[in-house]
């Protein structure tokens, strides 16, 4: 196998991760506050923002949706989010995320089918299999590895998942690195009284419920199921910036006087008000993830897979990075290797060009 240099890896990564930075703060709307002694029933929160996600290529070549971080840029403390697939490789056409760096954030990875494995710089491994829920605080910096796991990349099969983007406030950048893996068996699901709406609660709280994972920063990160006909409406602290995605099947999203149609890619991000409705269609249940949190409102100075609050501190980001201060990982030229064979292979069997036509 080609040996590689670091020369080369940098700048084999650099046309996936470094890319310029989209800026569209969410709308935030205000409203007078009744001065009312009675208990007032909570606001719904309309839609300030509505869009369909572009599709792009990320990584090692894999295709993703971008609800936020694109056409919306970030909705604050919300940097991105790429909802992966639903893609069925074929045997040995599986693409990941080789070695590449972060610095500033915390990044969600949610898999829903297939399986990744990772690997950092610290020394920290493992796989992720279908509704595992990993949650990296990147902080100081880290180096790690996102590819399919030995099983789809040898035999196929059908991949999806989501990887959210979190800001760290400027006093948190810089804390060390820290994950937590969490197994499907230790995030609550719960059901609606009458049995019309689950929800997967990875961050926050919803139908009483609280999240196992801890975070950072105030959030909540739900994955919501609504049976046909069915409508939920999600308490959401008035503080908070937000948004709702949906995934799969088809309903709204808003009020029910204001309320907008919405399919797979369709990305509604929160007026003002206490808490966000969504429905499903009569003939389909409904996929949606609502993503909310306390807005840090600070500066951001991003580039590729470095967010600070200056450009000073994101040349030192690079600095750091390419002088080795964030460490590597062994068998990079392996990972590397893998990942130009599985695009050939793409291109050998069509899966790319057609992937390519969708874009």
């Amino acid at each position: 196998m080609r040996m590689l240099s670091r020369s080369v890896l940098i700048s084999y990564i650099r046309p996936f991760f470094l890319v310029s930075l989209i800026r569209i703060s969410c709308t935030r709307i205000s409203y007078a506050q009744p001065t009312i002694a009675l208990a007032m029933p909570s606001l719904e929160r309309g839609i300030s923002r509505f869009t369909g996600a572009h599709q792009q290529r990320e990584g090692g070549g894999f295709v993703v949706r971008r609800p936020i971080g694109g056409r919306i840029g970030e909705c604050d403390p919300f940097l991105m989010l790429d909802h992966m697939g639903p893609t069925v490789y074929g045997p040995g056409e599986a693409v990941g995320a080789p070695d590449h760096p972060h610095r500033g954030f915390e990044t969600v990875t949610y898999v829903v089918d297939g399986g990744m494995q990772h690997k950092d710089s610290a020394g920290n491994c493992g796989t992720l299999a279908p509704g595992w829920v990993q949650w990296m605080t990147a902080g100081s910096g880290v180096v790690h590895s996102e590819m399919p796991s030995d099983e789809v990349m040898e035999k196929g099969g059908r991949q999806e998942g989501f990887q959210l983007w979190v800001n760290l406030p400027k006093k948190d950048k810089m804390i060390p690195p820290r994950y937590q893996d969490t197994p499907p068996e230790k995030i609550p699901v719960v059901t609606s009284d009458d049995g019309k709406v689950t929800v997967k609660v990875i961050a926050g709280e919803s139908l009483g419920t609280q999240a196992y994972i801890e975070t950072r920063t105030s959030i909540m990160f739900l994955d919501i199921t609504v049976q046909p006909g069915a409508s939920f409406v999600q308490p959401v602290p008035a503080s908070y910036d937000g948004f709702a995605y949906v995934w799969r099947g088809s309903g709204t999203l808003g009020p029910a006087d204001a309320a907008r149609k919405a399919v797979l890619g369709d990305v509604a991000v929160f007026g003002a008000g206490e808490s966000f409705r969504v429905a499903a269609a009569e003939n389909e249940p409904l996929h949606v993830l609502l993503i909310a949190g306390e807005p840090i409102r600070e500066p951001i100075a991003r580039h590729g897979p470095f967010v600070m609050n200056t450009q000073t501190e994101i040349r030192q980001a690079f600095l750091d990075y390419q002088s080795g201060k964030l460490g590597t990982i062994a068998g990079s030229d392996e990972r590397y290797a893998k990942t130009l064979e599985a695009k050939q292979k793409q291109k050998s069997t069509g899966r790319w060009q057609k992937d390519q036509a969708d874009l």
